[in-house]
């Protein structure tokens, strides 16, 4: 059996202080273990998703893992937990908490896991620190972050000091959608999740491409989730509203945003084999990576089995895309 790496999957501690008791104010999700092997996520009194045992026991997980053929997770926190609303300081010391909590898992558990950090990127500078102690001190190759950091997109001059640090130390960064409209028209038919997350992903790309990002970066490793989000299949309007619309479109890199095509990376996880075709022949044989999105409902709940499925890809395609970056 080939090696099988899962790119995005997540994880929460099993306990963690009372928040809003830590910090003196609310907004904060806490776990309320209910009953045995499940947990709600309450914030503020309210119900916001109820988890399984998998989602913070690595002892359930490698159970899973070795039943879907998965050798290692790389393991990150879920992205409600980003906190970039809150007073840096408090999502500074809940990073630490999270942050410490994947790297005791990663060492008790060091040949079926990776971990990726996460920052308070709404206070670059503290997001600098905690960012060289997740690579230095903690051993993790990379970090998650938001597809938008509160009223900042990924090219606000304030965050170019965080990717300037992740190129200086080779952290990956791994992007992943949230803080979607949740309101009036996207209130109902889980549209923000089904649309409005690929929506993010799309306008985290632009983002990057259009403002300079990766131009000033080319060694920086960026990593979208869910397969880019709509970004790869817009790609063509995109590219042909640089050309027609440079006024608009090329005000901060003169560079076609086609350029970093094949330069960036995303994983697999768009649940369509043609959508999967597609993206492997648009960003790049090398550049699709196997992420499932594991514990959740809208992950692939058997880990690669849709790149294991393509009839007509080589096993050496799909052994890279299972063990790639």
């Amino acid at each position: 059996m080939s090696l099988k790496i899962d790119l995005h999957a997540h994880i929460l501690p099993q306990r963690w202080p009372d928040l809003k008791e830590r910090y003196g104010y609310g907004g904060w999700l806490q776990l309320q273990h209910h009953c045995k092997g499940k947990a709600k996520m309450m914030r503020d009194g309210q119900l916001f998703r109820v988890i399984e045992e998998n989602c913070w026991s690595p002892e359930a997980r490698i159970k899973e893992m070795d039943e879907t053929g998965v050798s290692v997770q790389v393991l990150s926190t879920v992205p409600v937990m980003f906190s970039y609303w809150a007073k840096p300081e408090d999502t500074l010391d809940l990073c630490q908490l999270l942050n410490d909590d994947i790297a005791n898992t990663v060492k008790k558990f060091p040949k079926r896991f990776v971990g990726l950090g996460t920052l308070p990127m709404q206070a670059p500078e503290l997001a600098v620190q905690e960012l060289k102690r997740c690579v230095k001190e903690l051993g993790f190759p990379g970090v998650e972050i938001g597809s938008h950091i509160n009223d900042w997109n990924l090219d606000a001059p304030e965050l170019q000091c965080v990717f300037a640090a992740a190129e200086e130390v080779g952290a990956c960064i791994f992007v992943h959608p949230w803080d979607m409209d949740q309101g009036g028209r996207m209130s109902k038919f889980w549209l923000p999740w089904l649309v409005g997350m690929p929506s993010e992903s799309a306008v985290a790309m632009c983002s990057m491409m259009f403002g300079g990002v990766l131009e000033r970066f080319p060694k920086l490793r960026v990593c979208f989730a869910h397969g880019g989000g709509a970004f790869p299949y817009l790609v063509g309007r995109i590219e042909h509203g640089y050309n027609v619309r440079p006024d608009l479109c090329a005000t901060e890199n003169p560079f076609n945003p086609r350029k970093y095509v094949g330069k960036v990376y995303c994983d697999s996880l768009v649940h369509d084999e043609s959508a999967l075709h597609y993206l492997v022949h648009t960003m790049g044989e090398d550049k699709v990576i196997l992420g499932s999105d594991y514990p959740f409902p809208l992950g692939e709940h058997h880990p690669g089995k849709l790149i294991e499925s393509i009839s007509d890809w080589s096993s050496e395609l799909k052994v890279q895309a299972k063990i790639s970056l």
